[in-house]
């Protein structure tokens, strides 16, 4: 096992961990947002996915997998960013450093701490509301009665200063994924020189649609809430 332990210690381990990891989070972002979305359907649509999702036993364990991928992908950007400046630091003396490394790289540090207090913000409005408190419930059409968590989330919504704040969460999540998709294909050597330019407008094109879909849901509540 000296092995395994020598390559999730080296950077290119860890770069691997950090693709992986935040692959299985774009893949999160696929189908959290495709659940959102019901937000414009209405209510009794909401309410019912919201229910599957904090009841079904599957699901259970995929949030367990998702959390973990988290704490993962963290820990190992921390430890990514810190060697990479001190790697930066010493080719500075040789050469500029923006002559080695992108504006989007040389900034993933701040993107994703930027991000994270979001996502921590993003859980204990919603996911702690849905699982852990004693929110009034309503009946769903089969008569059914679940939590009404869409008059939680629209109601965030309404607020002008957390759709301000969850538009730019996802601006930054943008710039995150515009150097994140493209260098997790990269480290996981599924980069094929003549696919180069096709993985990069991949990778714009998520980065940008994504977080737009994401953005859309609480503009359009909010500037509903003012009509």
């Amino acid at each position: 096992m000296g092995w395994t332990r020598e390559f999730f210690a080296s950077n290119i381990g860890r770069k691997v961990v950090m693709s992986l990891t935040g692959l299985f989070l774009s893949i999160f972002l696929i189908a959290h947002l495709s659940g959102n979305l019901l937000l414009f359907v209405g209510q009794q649509a909401f309410n019912e996915y919201s229910h599957f999702m904090a009841t079904n036993p599957f699901i259970r364990i995929v949030e367990i997998i998702l959390f973990i991928s988290i704490i993962f992908h963290v820990i190992y950007a921390i430890v990514l960013t810190i060697n990479n400046r001190k790697a930066r630091a010493v080719k500075y003396a040789v050469s500029n450093s923006s002559e080695n490394s992108s504006w989007f790289s040389r900034n993933m540090g701040i993107f994703g701490t930027i991000i994270f207090i979001f996502l921590v913000l993003h859980l204990g409005n919603f996911f702690v509301a849905a699982r852990f408190e004693n929110l009034p419930k309503i009946a769903l059409d089969n008569g059914q009665k679940v939590k009404d968590l869409y008059t939680v989330v629209v109601t965030s919504f309404e607020q002008w200063w957390y759709t301000a704040i969850y538009v730019i969460a996802m601006v930054v999540l943008g710039f995150h994924l515009v150097h994140g998709v493209h260098s997790a294909f990269r480290s996981l050597g599924l980069r094929h020189y003549k696919y180069i330019p096709l993985v990069k407008n991949i990778a714009i094109a998520f980065a940008i649609l994504f977080p737009a879909g994401f953005a859309s849901i609480p503009i359009y509540f909010f500037i509903d809430s003012l009509t």
